[in-house]
């Protein structure tokens, strides 16, 4: 298992096309994805799990992979992250 508290930087937020980039990013790993906000738990592959839980710029977000390639699958959505600007 590997997990990665982020900060979000994002004025607006992750919104409906950072979202979509998160998912289209966590949907190469075979691992078990999943992202923590505010007391909540949705699948990182699910658009609307993503979008259902509203993360406002400022927020703190966990991201939790478990499975064979789960230190990729980190590492990558980190990547993906502060590459656009979205969170640190």
């Amino acid at each position: 298992m590997a997990e990665k508290i982020f900060k979000v930087t994002a004025e607006s937020g992750i919104h409906a096309r950072p979202a979509t980039m998160l998912v289209q990013a966590a949907s190469k790993f075979d691992s078990d994805i999943n992202l923590e906000y505010n007391g909540k738990t949705v699948n990182l592959k699910s658009i609307m799990g993503v979008m259902s839980l509203g993360i406002p710029q400022g927020a703190e977000i966990k991201i939790v992979a478990e499975g064979s390639d789960a230190a990729e699958a980190i590492a990558s959505l980190t990547e993906t992250l502060t590459k656009e600007g979205l969170a640190q």
